[in-house]
């Protein structure tokens, strides 16, 4: 954590959440809370399995091994 009325801690989260909102739950009427659980999760599966990250030279976030090997410990 930074000091106090520094932002920079909540940018990568709050970023992430914009994401899962607007790729998710935006424009989507889920009747039941099972609906709503069942595609965040995929979701997030999707986020850090699937994607492809020009920053990770085009691999997904599972096959960068720097990635991996934060995942590991």
């Amino acid at each position: 954590m930074s000091r106090k009325a520094t932002c920079l801690d909540n940018a990568s989260i709050k970023s992430f959440f914009h994401i899962l909102k607007v790729g998710t739950v935006h424009n989507h009427h889920f009747s039941t809370y099972a609906e709503l659980k069942t595609v965040v999760e995929a979701f997030v599966y999707y986020y850090n399995h699937q994607r492809i990250k020009i920053k990770l030279a085009g691999m997904t976030p599972v096959e960068c091994p720097k990635h991996s090997d934060q995942l590991s410990a």
